[in-house]
């Protein structure tokens, strides 16, 4: 038999795409599939964007780019940067990577190994644990509650860090709930690290540009002495309907950014560059596409709160970022992955079990409304008769 090392036996998986996987095999089965549950917009990348794509390669874009992306692509970024930060960057210190998981793999890679400890967001993007896992150290869940309107805690993520702590993981707006932390929050959090010069934070701002009602996203970018420890993940998936061409960036500190650099060269040597032409044209042409896609979702947003807090057993929280509702199914009497599962076999509508996110997501179910209000209105209405029925029997 042949014999892996120790960490393939601890890694897990996004159970987003099994859950895909199977709503598409019932739907090739002629079944009527409302997919709630994988995280990607129903829109389609802007033509400006496909269009530079397709010049590049006309224009004979074929060969290697360097390892961290074309330089006119990394000053674009650090541009985007300060426009909606205010902040200054440096472009050498711009990763241009292919997609966001990479920046985790390699964030958590560089800090994780067995005997230290790493923080992150629980529930959270199911990635984090299983890379944490994966390099031998003791993943620590920051608890994000609904009692908190789903925002981190700054007082129990400090109370958390101890001198074990090498990595910590933070997600505003966060997936899978759609809180987003407010700036007292943050800024409370960013004076109490000044106690902890020794742990790394990777914030995942992937959703940075999809927040509602006034709610603002607060960078960490903008606190300066957290710079030379912080790495920065976000990129093209989420905000410009890209993510099947797996386009992401991270910035690095300096003492951080060559060790990036040549676990790019060994890994993937460099992300294809048309796609990297297309990006350009992303942060440097119009954004009217993005802001009628977020208002959309915003529209979105309000049907799907307003549906499920009209179904008995199920109450949900507003969320203030990203495109994702976390309702509260505990009173159904159903444990969250059993009804997900029955929702999707018996009602075809797809959705995410909690604990699919976390060791604390049991009594939660994910549903993406990114996807339209019509499919929102009749998977809502599925969920709220194959409940009535439940109740019945």
């Amino acid at each position: 038999m042949l014999k892996t090392i120790d960490g393939f036996d601890r890694i897990g998986e996004e159970n987003a795409f099994a859950v895909l996987a199977r709503a598409t095999e019932l739907a090739s089965q002629g079944r009527d599939i409302i997919n709630l549950g994988i995280g990607q917009p129903d829109f389609k990348t802007p033509d400006h964007i496909v269009e530079a794509a397709v010049k590049a390669l006309k224009d004979g874009h074929h060969g290697y780019t360097p390892a961290t992306g074309i330089a006119p692509l990394r000053e674009a970024v650090s541009a985007d940067l300060l426009k909606r930060h205010g902040v200054e960057t440096d472009p050498d210190d711009v990763l241009i990577v292919p997609g966001g998981k990479v920046t985790m793999f390699m964030a958590i890679l560089m800090f994780g190994e067995p005997g230290v400890d790493i923080l992150y967001p629980d529930p959270g993007f199911p990635i984090y644990r299983s890379m944490i896992e994966f390099t031998g150290a003791r993943p620590v869940p920051v608890p994000i509650r609904e009692t908190n309107d789903f925002a981190f805690s700054a007082e129990e993520t400090l109370s958390l860090i101890t001198d074990k702590t090498r990595l910590l993981i933070l997600n505003s707006p966060a997936n899978p709930t759609g809180g987003v932390t407010p700036r007292s929050e943050i800024e409370t959090l960013v004076a109490g690290l000044e106690d902890h010069p020794g742990v790394a934070i990777l914030s995942d701002e992937i959703y940075s540009q999809m927040t509602y009602d006034g709610m603002e996203h607060v960078s960490l970018l903008e606190f300066e002495f957290l710079r030379e420890r912080l790495i920065l993940l976000d990129g093209w998936s989420k905000t410009y309907a890209m993510t099947g061409w797996r386009m992401g960036f991270s910035l690095w500190p300096d003492s951080l950014m060559d060790k990036a650099r040549k676990l790019a060269v060994n890994a993937w040597s460099c992300v294809n560059a048309p796609a990297q032409y297309g990006c350009l044209a992303a942060l440097t042409g119009p954004q009217d596409a993005v802001t009628e896609m977020v208002a959309e979702f915003d529209a979105r947003r309000r049907v799907i709160v307003d549906g499920l807090n009209a179904i008995d057993g199920i109450s949900c929280k507003t969320p203030r970022g990203a495109f994702y509702a976390y309702p509260n199914i505990t009173k159904t009497g159903w444990k969250a992955k059993k009804l997900a599962s029955a929702l999707l076999e018996e009602t075809g509508v797809a959705t995410i079990g909690g604990p699919d996110f976390g060791v604390l997501g049991e009594g939660y179910i994910r549903l993406s409304y990114a996807n339209s209000t019509t499919n929102i209105e009749r998977a809502l209405e599925r969920v709220k008769l194959f409940l009535e029925k439940d109740q019945l029997i």
